[in-house]
């Protein structure tokens, strides 16, 4: 039995650590908001991403393991270079705005729990992912990653700390009754935006190369085909659990912000921290620190992932060394980008923008730009001269375009609505 679970855990990896970043704080608020705006009625948009967030992550993770590059740089070896500089810029812009709403929101968490200067909270938390991020060994950092996905399970426990009207939160999975305004239809595809989000594209095909760059046995599949079933159900395996994983997580927020929030007729959370201290008058002090508790741990997660997302995907835009095995002297430019939008996303904290504010917009921002580099993925991943034999199987290429459409058609949804 211990044994199975062992060979279990390390089949989790890349895509577990990359499934629970996508509940970072901004996911917290826009999962929050559809919960207290709209109860139990969206509890479907989080199962019906789930297969769409599975099919595009299986296919940028196999990218990572098959060519031997991140995505950035398969887009540069394939498409015209103002494609490739389009794609990093978005993703650059989406994740500095992202790094700054979710440090300024774990700042805010901090500072509910224990007081003190919510600014001088977040400074600390920005330096402290920085400096695990330049300093640690790749290896041991992914361990603590893995670690922190534990936090998650903060949200589980406030379900169970509160009175949750199951019947009334299983008819918003299976057949909810909501009218698509143009407001309803902005929530949807902040959720789709949060949930299928471009920054965990780059990061688990940027992890597979990890991965690969760490074991000196190893090769691309493309050039070392022998263990690649091993390795393809390894990645099936670590998505398919990392996916279910974040979207569970996301589906338990809903529901807790649903069964409280919006049946006390508190409707409007622009904030994980704000969600976090409506709970407390309504489900106590236990729930009220698990959420916040939860706000942080998740962020010290995020963070990094955002801003090694950007890092990798400039550094092989320029053709620069990246990854975090290497030291600082090796990587430069890799760890200067790291620190730009780190360092970058708590100065944001401090100028007259309201970084809280854009945490649910950033997700909205994320559903826009996904639809066009899932466009450039899906031509890359059933293109030969990229995958060799292992092109995307016809099932695997019905779920990624599927999902590309999905988040096409929710985006012209809410901007036909006039939302």
């Amino acid at each position: 039995m211990i044994k199975t679970a062992r060979h279990w855990l390390r089949q989790l990896g890349p895509g577990f650590i990359t499934g629970a970043a996508d509940d970072d704080p901004s996911g917290i608020a826009t999962y929050s908001q559809a919960g207290a705006q709209f109860g139990f009625k969206l509890g479907w948009t989080v199962v019906l991403t789930y297969p769409l967030m599975v099919g595009i992550q299986l296919i940028s993770a196999r990218m990572g393991r098959v060519t031997g590059h991140g995505l950035a740089a398969n887009i540069r070896r394939h498409f015209p270079r103002p494609v490739l500089y389009a794609v990093v810029a978005m993703l650059v812009a989406a994740n500095t705005i992202n790094v700054a709403a979710d440090i300024a929101a774990m700042g805010e968490a901090l500072q509910l729990v224990v007081g003190g200067p919510e600014h001088g909270h977040a400074v600390l938390f920005g330096i402290a992912s920085l400096l695990l991020q330049v300093f640690l060994p790749y290896q041991r950092y992914v361990r603590y990653l893995k670690w922190l996905t534990l936090a998650l399970l903060a949200y589980v426990a406030v379900v169970f700390t509160i009175a949750v009207p199951w019947r009334e939160a299983l008819q918003g999975i299976a057949w909810p009754k909501l009218a698509l305004t143009g407001s309803a239809l902005t929530v949807i595809v902040a959720v789709f935006g949060t949930t299928i989000s471009p920054y965990l594209f780059f990061w688990q095909a940027a992890q597979e190369v990890e991965e690969l760059n760490a074991d000196p046995d190893a090769f691309p599949l493309r050039q070392s085909a022998e263990h690649a079933r091993a390795h393809l159900r390894r990645i099936k395996i670590d998505t398919y659990v990392g996916m279910g994983f974040s979207n569970l997580i996301a589906l338990f927020i809903i529901i807790s912000t649903a069964a409280t929030l919006h049946a006390a007729g508190i409707t409007d959370i622009t904030t994980s921290a704000q969600a976090a201290e409506a709970l407390r008058p309504l489900a106590g002090d236990a729930a009220f620190l698990l959420f916040s508790l939860g706000i942080i741990g998740t962020g010290m997660l995020a963070v990094p992932v955002l801003a090694g997302s950007a890092a990798y995907a400039v550094a092989e835009a320029f053709e620069w060394r990246s990854g975090l095995d290497l030291k600082l002297l090796e990587a430069r430019e890799f760890y200067a980008i790291i620190a730009l939008a780190t360092l970058g996303g708590v100065a944001l904290d401090f100028t007259p923008i309201d970084p809280i504010k854009a945490l649910f917009w950033s997700a909205v921002i994320n559903g826009v730009i996904a639809v066009p580099i899932m466009i450039v993925m899906m031509l890359m991943a059933d293109d030969a001269r990229v995958m060799g034999a292992f092109t995307v199987t016809r099932r695997l290429k019905v779920l990624g375009w599927l999902a590309t459409w999905t988040m096409a058609a929710a985006v012209v949804a809410m901007l036909v609505s006039g939302a």
